[in-house]
């Protein structure tokens, strides 16, 4: 055991130098990604094959435990570790505005220190008393949620953004585009509902709640459409298409969360086993959805950008007054601004690890197989309440202007 545990360490420190050496200052980003990719990959695999080896931790196994529990452990365990690194580099890197700060190195160098810091915060992890692990599971449910609200934060950004580049433009081609992409997400989103009817609501089942999920989904694109054109309202059809699309895709993940014995859930209630493939795609389809959701919340500037950050200011320019050209360089010389928030960046990678550590421990709860990853009737209300925060959250952009007239709103 020893042997083996020499050789997986050497093998990872071989490996940390030799990644480390090859990332640049541009990269840096990525990396991070990297290593949030291979916490999910770590976690993963331990709740596959490490419940035999906890149950032999006196300070783990402290009661009668079943399976589900240990595998959980495990989970949570690894995801303490990684929240911790993200949240301590959080914190490190609060008030970094401009790239002669010394933390800005700290931000973009130092990978086999990083690397060999989050080894030990994720093995000293196992050696905590399961009250801690209990109360941080608790405080996940919370982190998780708080990444998915900034999730839809993201999404709403993008769409407002997406429609006033191309209406910015002035064109006739630009507004035809607008009008054929709007149309086509409004499509989609319905076809898509239609569909969720022939999955969801086998005949021969009384698949009430379901119904009501597809039907209610149908309603809010039907009501942000109406609302989005409304002359007080003063609105687009673009991003009332894409969040009616997104809604649709929510709708589709929490009813394909349903128990796998649940009769309504036709699309999965057919196959009692899970096969190594569908596990495979389906965690990988996780990753890469949490990966995504974290680059792009953590590089955003609607979010926390530094003062003097040229994004977080607009068109404003950094100089002003007649010697605006003469004080540029001298200006780039002193003080380059930082291009996004670090602090908001980690702080999006240790929320995500809450979300990524429910995910696959099912939210917590042993009611569901061990077996699958995101599945039971939590995982099911989760999506269904991020979908209709979506809606409420749209709503009230298109809304609040008209209420609130001294604001701005995206």
């Amino acid at each position: 055991m020893s042997c083996l545990a020499s050789c997986c360490a050497a093998s990872t420190c071989g490996l940390c130098s030799s990644v480390a050496s090859g990332i640049s200052k541009k990269s840096a980003r990525l990396a991070y990604c990297g290593l949030f990719g291979l916490s999910l990959v770590v976690s993963w695999i331990l709740r596959e094959v490490a419940a035999p080896l906890l149950e032999k931790l006196p300070w783990i196994n402290t009661s009668t435990h079943t399976e589900a529990w240990f595998q959980q452990q495990a989970v949570l365990r690894v995801s303490l570790g990684n929240c911790l690194f993200f949240a301590i580099l959080a914190l490190i890197m609060i008030g970094v505005k401009d790239q002669n700060d010394r933390r800005d190195s700290w931000h973009h160098g130092g990978w086999i220190a990083k690397m060999v810091i989050w080894l030990l915060l994720v093995i000293l992890m196992f050696f905590l008393p399961n009250v801690v692990i209990t109360v941080y599971g608790t405080l996940s449910k919370f982190g998780a949620g708080l990444f998915l609200l900034v999730q839809v934060i993201i999404l709403l950004d993008f769409t407002h953004s997406w429609n006033d580049a191309w209406v910015e433009k002035d064109e006739q081609k630009w507004y035809i585009a607008l009008l054929a992409v709007s149309v086509g997400c409004y499509l989609a989103a319905f076809v898509f509902s239609g569909i969720l009817f022939i999955w969801f609501n086998p005949s021969g089942h009384d698949c009430g709640l379901n119904i009501f999920f597809i039907v209610m989904t149908m309603v809010l694109a039907f009501a942000f459409g109406i609302i989005a054109l409304h002359p007080a309202v003063n609105g687009s059809l673009l991003p009332a298409s894409v969040i009616s699309i997104y809604c649709a895709y929510v709708c589709f993940t929490g009813l394909s969360s349903e128990p796998r014995d649940y009769v309504c859930n036709g699309l999965h209630n057919k196959s009692s086993a899970v096969s190594t493939s569908t596990l495979i795609l389906g965690m990988l389809t996780t990753v890469l959805s949490v990966l995504y959701s974290a680059l792009r919340a953590g590089s955003s500037t609607t979010f926390l950008s530094p003062p003097s950050s040229p994004k977080s200011g607009g068109k404003k320019p950094l100089l002003e007054g007649e010697d605006v050209e003469e004080g540029k360089e001298k200006k780039e010389k002193e003080a380059r601004p930082v291009s996004y928030s670090y602090s908001f960046f980690h702080l999006i990678f240790a929320l995500a690890s809450m979300y990524s550590a429910m995910l696959l421990s099912g939210w917590t709860s042993s009611s569901e197989s061990s077996v699958l990853v995101d599945v039971g009737w939590t995982s099911v209300w989760v999506r269904i309440c991020t979908e209709w925060v979506t809606a409420a959250l749209y709503v009230w952009t298109l809304v609040a202007p008209t209420i609130l007239h001294d604001r701005e709103f995206f």
